[in-house]
């Protein structure tokens, strides 16, 4: 890269404009690699759905925890509503779609 006759306004900026260039779409496709990699911790859903839960005044639908908890399928905030059912954390007043759902005071 030489840079001869830039006083004169002589000089070609394009290879160090193009070696620039490269370097900056490298480091994005690192990233993104490195991005792809990274997993969330075992459980981080779980006590993601838990804290929701907790998050609740009275009683919620399974709709209000799907919003409260962006990341997590229904499927899963199924499971740990049904083994927080099991140990009698919650405890689910209906049946069906519209089911409500109350956490139960420990005490």
């Amino acid at each position: 890269m030489c840079l001869t006759g830039r006083h004169e306004g002589n000089h070609d900026p394009w290879p160090y404009v193009g070696f620039l260039l490269f370097v900056v779409r490298s480091a994005c496709r690192r990233f993104e690699e490195r991005v792809g990699q990274v997993a969330s911790p075992r459980g981080a859903k779980t006590e993601l759905v838990i804290a929701a839960i907790g998050w609740f005044p009275g009683e919620f639908t399974l709709a209000q925890l799907e919003r409260a908890c962006p990341g997590v399928s229904r499927d899963m905030i199924r499971r740990v509503l049904r083994d927080l059912a099991r140990v009698k954390a919650v405890r689910c007043l209906g049946r069906g779609p519209g089911a409500r759902w109350r956490r139960l005071e420990r005490g």
